[in-house]
C-alpha cells in the first residue's frame, strides 16, 4: 500500500484532468499505455455499494490494471445476471448476425461488464492479472480506435458490421479483441483431436469415437458438471487448429492480455452450452463463477540460462527442482479504509500491485485530510506462494553451478508442488525494481526477475510419479483439483489396456528385470531386487500407534569395474524424486538439512537436503562407505524411522524422509578379500549395515567363458548400441516400464493371505533353525525380525509386479529366495563357512566371541597363579603363546585388558609393552 504521487510511466492520471490536445483540437497520445482514446470523463470517481460503504475506482483514466475494466460496484441493471443474460441470448437468437461475445468490443468502457458486474463476491477473482503487474511496467492496455480513422487490425475481415463502432484493440498492436475472442469461441466449440495427431504426424484410427469427439466441449461439459473452474489448456493444440495458429503467437508474445479474453470467453461458451441443453438451473452458478485458461506445453521449453530482457511480459516454459517453497501469503486485493472522523468507509482496489491511501475523506461534509486509517479484518485478501526453482543436474553445464528463479503462484496453484519435485511450470517473465531503501521513491538501474506462474506439471514420461501411499496424506491435503490429478497421472486406456496384457505373460518377472539397466551385463539377482525396490512394499498405519515402512533399501558393494555406479545413476534417472549424491562429497546438513538466510526477507530459512528432497522417492548415495562418521549417524534414524529431528538456529521441527535408499560401497583396499567378514572389508558400523534390506556383494571373479561373454556384450554396445544378449523384443522401453510401476503402484495395494502368511511364519523359522548346533552350547543368530519384515516388503513388493491384490505364496517363496541369497554372501563366517548374522550386527561372530571370552578367562588364570602383585604386558604376552595352540596376536591381548579393566577386575599401569598388570583384589 502507498499514497506516493502517481509516475507518468504507470498512466496513473488525476480523474479531473482531461486528455492533452494539440493546436488542431485533437486528442494528443499521451505516452501512458493505459489511455482510453474514447472513454468519457464524465463518469463518476465514486459508486455507492451497502449502506454508507463507497467504492472509489483507484484510476480512473486507466480503469484499472486488468485488460479490461470490471466494475465492482452493484449495478441495478445487473441486479439479476441469469434472466439479463439469458435475455441476451435470446435476443442473439432472433436478431441476425448478433455474436454472443459481444461484451468484448461494443462498450468501451464497461467491458466484460455483464458478466462480471455485480457481483461483489467474485471481485477478488475478477482482477486476475492486478498481482502479476511490476510498478513501473505497465501492462499493454485495451485502446478503443475508431475504425474510420483506417488503423489496420490483425485480420481486416474481422471488422464490425457496424462502422460507428469502436474497434478495440491491444496498446502497442493491431491485435484485435473481438478477433481472439472468436478465434478461441471456434476453437472451443470445434476441436477435434485428430487435429493434434494430424500435427504430430501419428494414425488417426478409423472408427474412432475419440478422435471425431469434440474434445474441448466435454471438458466443458465435465467442468460444469463437477463445479470446476480451471481449463488446463495443451498450447500445441492451438497450432493444430487452423482458425488459431495466429492466436498461439499471440498467446506467447501477450499472455495477460490474451488469458483474460480466453477466461471471457469460456465463460461464454459455458452459458451457451447451458442454454443449448436446456439446463438453465445452472445458468446462475455459472454466472457467479470466474473461469480461468491455464495453458502449458508451449513450443520451446526455456533454459534458466537463456532468459532474457527480451522474455519480459511474454509466456514461457521452465523445467527444474523446487527446493524450498514458502508459507502462504496473504496478498491484499482491496483495502477497506475507514474515516476516523465520521466513521465513513470506502473500499480501494489494488493497481498494478500498488494501494493507493485516499488523501482525505471523500465525504463532502466531512472532507478531513489524512482522517482514513485501514481496516485489516474487512480487506480482501489471495492466497499467494513463493517457490525457489533450480535447475537440473543433468542441465548444469560442466564446471557451473545451479542457477535458480523465484516462482510466484496464486489462488489453486499454492501447496500445488514441494521441495524436491520436478516440475515444468508455464508463467509470464516479470521483472520489479529494486528500491535503494524502502522508505524512498529512489529506485536502482537493476531489476529483479521473476515468474507468474499459470500451470504446473509434475510429470515426466522417463521417470516414476512419487510414492500416493508414501505421501497420501500430503496429496489429500493439496488443493488440486480433478484435471490437475488427471494430469499427474496421465495413463490412458490404451496404456492400461497394453499393461494388463504384460502382465499376463508367464516371464513377467525375467522380463521387467532385463529390462532394468539392460546395458549392464548378468547381474540378474541385483536386477530383481531393484526392480522390486521400485515397487515397494505397503507403507502400514495401525490404530494403535506406530508405523511401518513399506520402502526398501539395497546396498551394492564389491570390487571396482563391477557397474555399480552404472546401476545408480540408471535409477536414479527414472526414480521418483530421486536425488545421486556421492558419499565422499556430502555432509551430514547436506543430506539431512541446513539453515540459511533468505535473500530477500534475510530471515533463517530451512534448506532441504539429499534425503528430505529424495521424500517419496529414491535417493542414490555413491561411495557410501567413504562418509564420515558424523554424516552416517543421521543415517540410523532416517533408514528406520524414516524421519530427521532438526534443532537449530532456534528451528525445532521433524522432516519427512520417506525415502528408499540405493548405496554402493567400496571395500578397504579397493579388493574385497573372501577371508574377512564383511564388517571387516567396509567400512561401515554393523548397526547401519544390519538396516539394509538386501546387501549384494558384486566380485569380480576370474573365469575364462564369463570373461569371454562380458567381452563381447561391452563391444556388441560400441557396434550396434544394443545389448548382444537381449532382443529388442525382448526388452521394455523406459516409458513403459515407468508407466507399469505408476499403475501398478498406484492401483494394488496387496493383502496378506493366510496362506502367505503361514509360508512367512514357516520360512522365517526355518531361517532361525539354520543356527542351531547341538555340539555347541552357544547358538547362532542366522535371521531377525528385521529379515521378516524385508521379506514382508519383498513379498508385497512382487505382489504388486503381477497386478494381484494378495499376497500368494510365490511371492513369499521369491522373497525368501532373495533374502537368503543375500545373506549367503555377506553374512556367511569364512572361518566357519557358517551364517551367523552376528556379523553383521555386532560385528563379530559366536566364534570370536567365545575366543575373546576364553581369552579373559586365561588372563585372569595366569594373574591368579603369579607369585608377584603384578605383571608385564611381554611377560603375560608370552606366557598366553605358551599355552595356546594358535599364536594370539598383542592386539587381541591389549583388547581383553580394556575390557577387563573397564569390568574393574584388573588394574593396568602404564602405556604400551611397558604396562604392567595387577588383578583389582577389591573385586
Amino acid at each position: 500500500m502507498s499514497n506516493e504521487p502517481s509516475s507518468p510511466v504507470r498512466g496513473n492520471f488525476d480523474s479531473s484532468s482531461s486528455p492533452a490536445r494539440t493546436n488542431d483540437g485533437n486528442v494528443r497520445q499521451v505516452s501512458s499505455p493505459a489511455l482510453f482514446y474514447n472513454t468519457s470523463s464524465s463518469q463518476p470517481d465514486t459508486y455507492e455499494r451497502d449502506s454508507g460503504t463507497q467504492y472509489r475506482r483507484n484510476v480512473p483514466a486507466a480503469q484499472g490494471s486488468s485488460p479490461f475494466f470490471y466494475p465492482s460496484s452493484h449495478d441495478d441493471r445487473n441486479s439479476s445476471l441469469g434472466s439479463h443474460r439469458r435475455e441476451q441470448l435470446a435476443e442473439s437468437r432472433t436478431t441476425p448476425g448478433r455474436n454472443l461475445t459481444s461484451d468484448l468490443g461494443n462498450d468501451p468502457v464497461a467491458s466484460l461488464s455483464s458478466s462480471f458486474g455485480g457481483r461483489a463476491s467474485n471481485r477478488i477473482h475478477m482482477r486476475r492479472n492486478d498481482i502479476h503487474a511490476s510498478d513501473l511496467s505497465s501492462p499493454r492496455r485495451i485502446v478503443d480506435l475508431d475504425v474510420r480513422s483506417g488503423v489496420p487490425t490483425s485480420s481486416s475481415s474481422a471488422l464490425p458490421s457496424e462502422a460507428t463502432e469502436p474497434l478495440r484493440i491491444i496498446w502497442g498492436t493491431n491485435v484485435s479483441i473481438q478477433e481472439c475472442a472468436n478465434d478461441f469461441r471456434s476453437f472451443l466449440m470445434s476441436f477435434k483431436y485428430k487435429y493434434r495427431k494430424i500435427l504430430d504426424d501419428r494414425e488417426i484410427l478409423v472408427n474412432s469415437t475419440t478422435d471425431e469427439e469434440l474434445y474441448y466441449v466435454k471438458q466443458l461439459n465435465e467442468m460444469r458438471e463437477l463445479g470446476v473452474s480451471n481449463l488446463n489448456l495443451d498450447a500445441r493444440n492451438l497450432l493444430a487448429y487452423k482458425q488459431t495458429e495466429e492466436l498461439y503467437y499471440q498467446l506467447l508474445n501477450y499472455p495477460q492480455e490474451v488469458i483474460s479474453i480466453m477466461d471471457q470467453t469460456i465463460k461464454d461458451c459455458m452459458v451457451s452450452l447451458v442454454v443449448d441443453n436446456n439446463l438453465e438451473h445452472d445458468l446462475d452458478d455459472i454466472e457467479t463463477r470466474f473461469y480461468k485458461v491455464r495453458p502449458y506445453n508451449v513450443e520451446t521449453v526455456r533454459g534458466m540460462r537463456e532468459l532474457n530482457p527480451t522474455d519480459l511480459d511474454k509466456l514461457i516454459s521452465l523445467k527444474g527442482l523446487v527446493l524450498r517453497s514458502t508459507p502462504v501469503i496473504p496478498d491484499m486485493k482491496v483495502a477497506f479504509f475507514k474515516c476516523n472522523v465520521c466513521d465513513h468507509t470506502m473500499a480501494v482496489e489494488i493497481d498494478r500491485g500498488v494501494i493507493q491511501e485516499p488523501a482525505r475523506c471523500e465525504r463532502v461534509d466531512c472532507n478531513e485530510p489524512n482522517s482514513m486509517s485501514l481496516v485489516h479484518n474487512r480487506c480482501s485478501y489471495a492466497d499467494k506462494q513463493v517457490i525457489k526453482l533450480q535447475e537440473t543436474p543433468d542441465l548444469v553445464p560442466d564446471g557451473q553451478t545451479p542457477h535458480s528463479v523465484s516462482l510466484c503462484v496464486y489462488d489453486e496453484l499454492v501447496d500445488s508442488c514441494r521441495a524436491g519435485d520436478r516440475i515444468e511450470v508455464t508463467g509470464t517473465f516479470r521483472s520489479v525494481p529494486i528500491r535503494a531503501n524502502p522508505r524512498q521513491r529512489i529506485l536502482k538501474s537493476l531489476y529483479k526477475t521473476y515468474i507468474d506462474v499459470v500451470h504446473v506439471k509434475k510429470v515426466s514420461d522417463k521417470r516414476l510419479d512419487i510414492d500416493t501411499s508414501t505421501v497420501e496424506q500430503e496429496l489429500l491435503q493439496n488443493k488440486l483439483n480433478l484435471s490437475d490429478i488427471q494430469e499427474l497421472r496421465r495413463i490412458t486406456a490404451e496404456d492400461i489396456a497394453k499393461i494388463k496384457e504384460v502382465a499376463k505373460r508367464e516371464d513377467l518377472y525375467e522380463l521387467l528385470a532385463r529390462s532394468i539397466a539392460p546395458s549392464i551385463y548378468e547381474l540378474d539377482d541385483v536386477k530383481k531386487g531393484i526392480l522390486l525396490q521400485l515397487f515397494g512394499g505397503a507403507n502400514k498405519k495401525f490404530t494403535k500407534g506406530g508405523r511401518y515402512r513399506g520402502d526398501i533399501n539395497i546396498l551394492l558393494c564389491g570390487d571396482p569395474a563391477t557397474s555399480k555406479s552404472q546401476i545408480l545413476q540408471y535409477v536414479h534417472k527414472i526414480a521418483p524424486r530421486g536425488v545421486y549424491t556421492s558419499g565422499k562429497g556430502s555432509s551430514a546438513v547436506g543430506l539431512t538439512a541446513y539453515i540459511t538466510r533468505d535473500v530477500d526477507t534475510k530471515q533463517l530459512v530451512l534448506e532441504s537436503g539429499a534425503l528430505v528432497l529424495s521424500d517419496g522417492g529414491v535417493c542414490c548415495i555413491d561411495e557410501f562407505d567413504k562418509m564420515s562418521d558424523s554424516t552416517r549417524s543421521v543415517l540410523h534414524e532416517v533408514m528406520e524411522q524414516q524421519t530427521i529431528s532438526i534443532a537449530k538456529a532456534g528451528i525445532i521441527t521433524t522432516l519427512n524422509a520417506r525415502a528408499s535408499i540405493l548405496a554402493s560401497a567400496n571395500p578397504i583396499g579397493s579388493r574385497y578379500n573372501p577371508n574377512l567378514p564383511v564388517t571387516e572389508n567396509i567400512d561401515l558400523p554393523p548397526p547401519l549395515l544390519s538396516r539394509f534390506d538386501l546387501v549384494y556383494l558384486v566380485l569380480d571373479k576370474v573365469d575364462e567363458s564369463t570373461d569371454r561373454e562380458l567381452a563381447e556384450h561391452l563391444t556388441s554396445l560400441y557396434i550396434e548400441d544394443r545389448p548382444q544378449h537381449v532382443a529388442t523384443d525382448d526388452v521394455l522401453a523406459v516409458e513403459f516400464l515407468t508407466t507399469y510401476i505408476n499403475y501398478a503402484k498406484e492401483n494394488i495395494q496387496p493383502v496378506i493371505t493366510e496362506q502367505a502368511k503361514t509360508e512367512l511364519v514357516r520360512a522365517y523359522v526355518g531361517m532361525r533353525k539354520i543356527g542351531d548346533d547341538s555340539r555347541s552350547d552357544e547358538k547362532r543368530i542366522t535371521a531377525t525380525t528385521r529379515q521378516l519384515e524385508s521379506m514382508i516388503r519383498l513379498s508385497e513388493a512382487h505382489a504388486k509386479m503381477r497386478l494381484s491384490e494378495q499376497v500368494e505364496i510365490q511371492d513369499v517363496q521369491e522373497a525368501v529366495r532373495l533374502i537368503r541369497s543375500a545373506i549367503k554372501d555377506y553374512a556367511t563366517d569364512p572361518k566357519t563357512g557358517k551364517i551367523d548374522m552376528n556379523l553383521v550386527q555386532t560385528g563379530k561372530s559366536v566364534i570370536q566371541r567365545k575366543l575373546e571370552e576364553d581369552l579373559a578367562r586365561e588372563i585372569l588364570r595366569i594373574l591368579t597363579d603369579h607369585t608377584s602383585d603384578s605383571m608385564s604386558f611381554n611377560e603375560l604376552n608370552k606366557q598366553i603363546n605358551e599355552h595356546s595352540q594358535d599364536r594370539v596376536d598383542s592386539s587381541d591381548i591389549s583388547e581383553a585388558l580394556s575390557r577387563l579393566q573397564q569390568e574393574d577386575k584388573l588394574i593396568v599401569l602404564g602405556e604400551g609393552v611397558r604396562r604392567s598388570i595387577r588383578l583389582n583384589v577389591r573385586v
